[in-house]
């Protein structure tokens, strides 16, 4: 399951990376939910968009990454 979560977590990173530079048109309406929605509401973020997105990539690695230390 956590697996799971940080591999759509470093989807949506990816994505929404994608989709800064350029357009994602590949389930954007799914994978861009943070670059979209979140994001235009964090004032703190502004400017910082394309950082905030590989962050996020990241995080869904060491979520993914932690899963496989977690004995099940």
């Amino acid at each position: 399951m956590m697996q799971t979560v940080g591999f759509v977590l470093m989807l949506m990173g990816i994505s929404g990376a994608i989709d800064h530079l350029y357009v994602q048109p590949i389930m954007g309406l799914l994978l861009n939910v943070f670059n979209r929605v979140i994001l235009p509401h964090l004032d703190f973020l502004a400017g910082y968009e394309l950082y905030a997105n590989l962050s996020l990539a990241v995080v869904g690695v060491v979520v993914m990454a932690a899963a496989n230390l977690v004995p099940e």
